[in-house]
């Protein structure tokens, strides 16, 4: 046992092997393609675990090799190069030498458009490398963090998750910038991971794109039922209680085997000691969490204009919708004209209120959508 926590349940975060439940075959995927030297790209809806998968691949990697470096890299709340720059040189500077005093001495000489500052972390207590980029130089600060990572030599593996941002940045060329420094960087191994995986597709697809045909391409799909089922089981089974199948089975289905809703609901389940799991117990855990989130359901609901309010709630109503532009749908739920529909099934796609799926349209967070039903 590699660590040991109150609730295996986790809702954020990854901790050790013991807490992740299966991906055995994606694992194996990636590992495999990132040891013969190809990068990959990894597409799924969020919330579906792909963060967690990364995290866990990466933990593989060091123990079979130890000496190898691991990054992550959020660009989610990136808006531009800068931030990108900004983001990617915190996350790579000092990562490549134990030694912050020396990989200090190295960073100093190789990067001309900024001075990093050496501090210590108030947490842990350890020197960190911190630094500041200048506006107008991120260019130049790109290209030397490149150079830095190809001159380490060192065996690296990055991760940039939701790298679609790269394509709302104001400037224009990012991906033939970022794509001409990448094809050459041998000891540098990257993962490419994303939410919209149309975005992806045309940037990893389509022969106009930079990065066209550069990596393998994988979409992690839900968790296999039963190996999902006898993970969770056996956590209740060691805490004395059982989790019926039928109940998995229902909050599984509820939530399609999108991994945060169930591990949620898990989570709830777990910390009712004492109390034996069954559907009253499901549903009043439910009832908790929407209530927890009502404040912040009823602020989405006054941003937005009434006819995007409107066709959400419709949406939530019918769980999934295979066609909302259709006469049927719209006069169902007294929507506006189809061209107004239209616009607000987009601008909601946009803000990633609604989403599309292979099944039909619905509201991204589930949650939301229950609430919704329920209170519409």
């Amino acid at each position: 046992m590699d660590t040991q926590i109150y609730n295996p349940f986790l809702v954020s975060g990854y901790e050790s092997p013991e807490y992740f439940c299966d991906r055995k075959n994606e694992t194996e995927d990636i590992l495999e393609t990132l040891r013969n030297g190809r990068n990959i790209t990894l597409t799924s809806p969020r919330r579906l675990g792909k963060t967690g998968l990364i995290k866990h691949v990466y933990l593989l990697i060091k123990q079979q090799d130890p000496r190898a470096s691991v990054i992550y890299i959020d660009l989610y709340s990136t808006e531009s190069l800068y931030d990108f720059t900004q983001a990617f040189a915190s996350a790579v500077l000092g990562q490549l030498d134990s030694n912050p005093v020396k990989a200090m001495k190295v960073i100093v000489n190789l990067f001309k458009s900024f001075r990093p500052n050496l501090t210590v972390d108030q947490i842990t207590g350890q020197p960190k490398i911190g630094l500041d980029i200048a506006s107008g130089t991120e260019t130049s600060t790109l290209k030397q963090v490149f150079e830095y990572l190809k001159q380490s030599g060192k065996t690296c593996y990055i991760a940039f998750d939701e790298f679609q941002q790269i394509a709302y940045y104001p400037e224009k060329n990012v991906e033939a910038l970022l794509r001409s420094y990448i094809q050459d960087l041998h000891n540098v191994h990257f993962i490419f991971s994303g939410s919209r995986a149309h975005m992806l597709g045309e940037m990893f697809l389509s022969p106009k794109r930079p990065f066209y045909q550069s990596t393998s391409e994988k979409n992690i799909g839900v968790i296999d039922e039963q190996a999902y089922y006898a993970f969770a089981d056996s956590f209740f089974l060691s805490q004395g209680r059982s989790l019926p199948m039928e109940v998995f089975h229902y909050v599984y289905s509820q939530y399609d085997g999108y991994t945060w809703y169930i591990q949620v609901i898990l989570n709830r389940l777990y910390a009712k000691t004492g109390r034996s799991v069954d559907m009253d117990l499901v549903q009043e855990s439910i009832r908790e969490i929407l209530q927890e989130n009502e404040f912040y359901y009823q602020h989405l609901l006054q941003i937005y204009p009434k006819g995007q309010v409107k066709l959400v709630k419709a949406i939530a109503k019918e769980k999934k919708v295979k066609e909302p532009l259709s006469g049927s749908f719209i006069s169902k739920y007294s929507l506006n004209a189809t061209s107004s529909v239209r616009n607000a099934l987009r601008r909601m796609l946009e803000e990633e209120i609604i989403y599309r799926s292979a099944d039909g349209y619905m509201v991204y967070d589930r949650f939301f959508g229950q609430w919704l039903d329920v209170r519409f």
